[in-house]
């Protein structure tokens, strides 16, 4: 086994010694570049006793998450809020006082660079008096039709050369 500082051969019992929160085997010339490490005591592994839960007599539907993914951004946004401002006539730095936002991110989400996140979105709404999203319809794709024995080749369109 060699030391793990200068690379000689340990002869006899190597130090172990902690830098820099390494662990090394080193001879005994390089012992004194670290701290002796000390044996790991294993941590405690005290558990609090738990009062058990009494179930929750509420009534509502759990919610998944996917419930907002109805809502999709309109295409036009930009324009949209643009017109809005213009029709108060409001600059973009107006509204951004307005919405205690920067102006330079009114002007990025009017000239459509970025689309605005959902607490943006939210107060440009409520500050415009518009709406920016729109109902996607379930109704566009339903998998009924999949459980009737549908193939891939139903599915995909093939390329012909």
């Amino acid at each position: 086994m060699q030391c793990e500082i200068c690379g000689s051969e340990l002869r006899g019992s190597s130090f172990k010694i902690t830098i820099d929160g390494s662990e090394l085997d080193v001879c005994g010339n390089c012992s004194q570049y670290g701290t002796l490490a000390k044996k790991r005591a294993p941590a405690s592994r005290k558990v609090a006793p738990v009062a058990p839960r009494t179930p929750a007599r509420t009534s509502r539907p759990r919610k998944t998450g996917f419930e907002e993914l109805n809502d999709e951004f309109v295409d036009d946004y930009d324009l949209i809020i643009r017109d809005a401002r213009q029709s108060r006539g409001w600059t973009q730095e107006e509204l951004a006082a307005k919405m205690k936002e920067k102006a330079s991110l009114i002007k990025k989400i009017e000239r459509g660079e970025i689309v605005p996140e959902d607490s943006v979105r939210v107060k440009l709404e409520r500050t415009l008096e518009i709406k920016l999203t729109e109902r996607v319809g379930e109704s566009d794709w339903s998998g009924e039709r999949l459980n009737k024995g549908t193939t891939l080749g139903d599915i995909v369109t093939i390329k012909r050369k």
